[in-house]
């Protein structure tokens, strides 16, 4: 495990404290997902990805959206992310980074996406689903990275400084060993966010026949090798 430590205590304050909060910065204490945590952090994460415009193109119904985003997230945090990745989370679940070290195979979530339980709640969107996820592949970096799969904060909870520190421990990580680190982010709005953390927009991706647009970024270590 690239972090020796089972619990991080991110040393940067939490922003948009509560009204009535103490004086004194609350810090967000970030540890990895644990398999009792599962329940949790996959609701977070549907609440997180309500209006997410990728995961909406390849789950469009939205009457049945809900249950099929909690089984896509307990599956990718079960069967991925808590055996060969890298998934942390805030205390009670309120946010959760989803990450994949480098040289760890393909991105995890064609793997969930060809499970025959995810085929059956995609339905008919599952070869489109497929494509989408086929295209976004094909523009993945072949440099060694760590690839931020996935990052949620349920919305009740945003703009507290969580999702900067869920992403912590795998920046450090990346900064300390000279590694870059990868993701895809399906929103605009969110692009300042994470260039706000040294990742830099490296291109475009449009899906046909949707208005589904990807902006592909890439972070360089913010220091070299010791």
């Amino acid at each position: 495990m690239p972090c020796g430590a089972r619990e991080f205590l991110v040393s940067r304050c939490s922003q948009g404290l509560e009204r009535g909060a103490a004086t004194m910065p609350a810090v967000p204490q970030v540890h990895l997902v644990r398999p009792a945590d599962v329940p949790a952090a996959a609701a977070s994460l549907v609440r997180a990805f309500h209006d997410d415009p990728m995961l909406a193109y390849m789950f469009p119904d939205e009457r049945t959206r809900e249950r099929a985003l909690l089984r896509f997230f307990k599956v990718q945090l079960r069967q991925t992310y808590l055996k060969r990745g890298l998934a942390y989370t805030t205390e009670d679940c309120r946010s959760t980074a989803l990450w994949m070290p480098p040289r760890s195979g393909p991105p995890p979530t064609r793997d969930v996406i060809a499970q025959l339980p995810m085929l059956l709640l995609l339905g008919r969107r599952a070869g489109a689903a497929l494509r989408l996820v086929q295209l976004v592949e094909s523009r993945h970096p072949k440099a060694p990275h760590y690839y931020l799969g996935g990052l949620g904060t349920d919305p009740q909870w945003q703009r507290r400084g969580l999702g900067s520190a869920v992403m912590a421990p795998v920046l450090e990580i990346c900064d300390r060993e000279g590694l870059a680190a990868y993701l895809e982010s399906s929103k605009e709005i969110n692009v300042g966010f994470y260039q706000h953390h040294g990742f830099v927009v490296t291109d475009e991706v449009s899906v046909p026949d949707s208005s589904v647009r990807l902006w592909l970024m890439w972070r360089e270590p913010l220091r070299s090798v010791s």
